[in-house]
């Protein structure tokens, strides 16, 4: 199984994280909330907006490659990076990840509280 490390990030994990056994088979977007880091998933985890972006500093490769529906919601997201992805649409092989969740995201329905 492999582990993710998720870079410290100011509101969701201060400290940083180490999820030592993540299950292959599963998108970043669940192994995070299962383990306790609420990231945002608006949607619902339907790949119909940006709020799970997360920057994948390691592992990239390991990943599951982005569909053209991905690419084109990733082109909206706050602080876009080429090794980017929606959290909901990166689905975990048997490698190691990094992933940095960015300080901001877009959710109009939060901003408009």
């Amino acid at each position: 199984m492999p582990r993710i490390i998720v870079l410290p990030h100011v509101e969701l994990c201060p400290e940083g994280a180490v999820i030592e056994e993540a299950e292959s088979g599963k998108s970043i977007c669940e192994i995070l909330l299962e383990n306790h880091i609420e990231i945002e998933h608006a949607c619902e985890m339907s790949c119909a907006c940006t709020t799970c972006h997360v920057v994948v500093r390691e592992g990239l490769d390991s990943l599951n490659e982005a569909d053209e529906l991905e690419e084109d919601m990733l082109d909206k997201a706050w602080g876009l990076e080429a090794n980017s992805r929606l959290s909901c649409q990166a689905i975990v092989s048997d490698e190691d990840l990094v992933v940095e969740i960015p300080r901001y995201t877009i959710n109009l329905a939060r901003e408009n509280h």
